[in-house]
């Protein structure tokens, strides 16, 4: 049996144990879970293996790809470049980027890229090819293309071209890639163990990432669109034409190339992917979010001014998102939000009231939440099927959130 470590206050036991049964009945591979309540650490617990045959424990430190969870460092980076007058997200991307004003995207803005309604959602011509590591072939690839729709005028889940895009803003306004920024600003200064573009040397102590298969087989969802509307529920009406538009297949476009378990190479794991590729603990992401949800500074150092957190979470795009089957997410400045969002299952993590950060494919979660004084952290490394993605994360936050309100 898979054992659990760490520390539990007992306040949050019942949370704790929500976490240890995934771990001890083997439903989640490894797994580590962290939560900041009112700047304190309350649950720091980990438990399972860092590899599919069971033989490495998951230890304290241990870090994993987080996969879209690295979006919300990302867009904490964007909140601070804001917070130093460096960046406006109302001006249009050409400002920052000049190469990018072409072919319908010359009146694109800053806000379009963080909220998803850019409808730069893929690459016209398939991803580049090569090293994930050359930044170039991405940007300029993405520069020089027209966009998929109007921008401005639909909303569709930038999954992979979020980091380059967002990421270019990052280095045309500061001059550093969001890995560089956010180590020697955030990370290092605040002590928060979170890299996006890991170090080789902490190689050893990253577990291995299992994803789903690709059977090619294509998705049972898809038989949605021959359903007819008199017989659908109105509810799946949005999701029925996101599957008719095929925008899923082409936001998630795979690369021939890519071995399967691409995720733990060398290549994927040093390179740059400001939106998928960042490794860390889950105590880092509660110690983060944590404090940003406690007036954005501690120890003397500030990430950001309360003022441009509130207004780096203020909804911008709510869907229906063409890219994720018509849901209804709520983007701010590149942050997933708790407000006007609607549960759908385990299919996608419950986020609501005043939370805010990030979900990755892989089921890791990270989200801050000012009303309650929260920082949040699970990461995970095994993908479940699509209906469970989120099953164990889920459950502790119900459980989290139960406890909350009962205190």
């Amino acid at each position: 049996m898979s054992k659990v470590s760490g520390y539990c206050d007992p306040a949050f036991t019942k949370i704790g144990n929500v976490f240890t049964k995934a771990i001890e009945s083997e439903y989640e591979l490894g797994a580590s879970l962290a939560i900041e309540y009112k700047g304190k650490t309350v649950l720091n617990m980990f438990g399972g293996h860092k590899d599919i045959k069971r033989t490495k424990p998951w230890e304290e430190d241990t870090i994993v790809n987080v996969f879209s969870v690295t979006k919300g460092i990302a867009a904490t980076c964007i909140a601070k470049l804001i917070d130093e007058g460096k960046l406006d997200v109302n001006n249009k991307v050409s400002f920052y980027w000049p190469e990018y004003g072409c072919n319908g995207k010359e009146n694109t803005k800053v806000s379009d890229l963080l909220c998803h309604r850019s409808a730069m959602f893929g690459f016209q011509e398939g991803m580049p090819s090569g090293s994930w590591q050359n930044w170039e072939a991405f940007t300029k690839a993405l520069a020089s293309q027209k966009p998929f729709k109007e921008p401005g005028t639909s909303q569709g889940y930038h999954a992979l071209t979020f980091g380059w895009l967002v990421g270019e803003i990052v280095r045309r306004v500061d001059g550093r890639h969001v890995g560089q920024y956010f180590k020697e600003e955030i990370a290092e200064p605040l002590g928060i163990d979170f890299q996006i573009g890991l170090s080789e040397t902490d190689f050893d102590r990253c577990a291995d990432m299992i994803m789903l298969p690709d059977s090619g087989k294509g998705n049972p969802i898809d038989y949605i669109k021959y359903v007819p509307n008199f017989i659908l529920p109105k509810r799946f009406w949005n999701m029925k034409e996101a599957v008719k538009g095929g925008d899923f297949k082409v936001a998630f476009e795979p690369r021939d190339e890519d071995a399967e378990g691409y995720h733990n190479s060398a290549d994927w794991r040093m390179a740059q992917v400001p939106s998928a590729n960042g490794h860390g603990t889950a105590h880092s992401l509660a110690k983060l979010f944590g404090i940003l949800s406690n007036g954005c500074q501690r120890d003397g150092q500030m990430i950001m001014k309360p003022e441009t957190l509130a207004y780096a979470t203020t909804p911008l795009s709510s869907g229906p998102d063409s890219v994720l089957f018509g849901s209804n997410i709520t983007f701010g400045l590149g942050y997933e939000l708790g407000k006007n969002s609607m549960p759908v299952g385990n299919f996608a993590p419950t986020f609501k009231g005043a939370m805010f950060g990030h979900a990755g494919v892989g089921g890791a979660v990270a989200f801050g939440d000012v009303e309650n004084q929260l920082g949040f952290g699970f990461v995970c490394n095994q993908m479940h099927e699509v209906k469970n993605l989120y099953k164990t994360v889920n459950e502790i936050m119900d459980a989290l959130f139960s406890e909350l309100e009962n205190s």
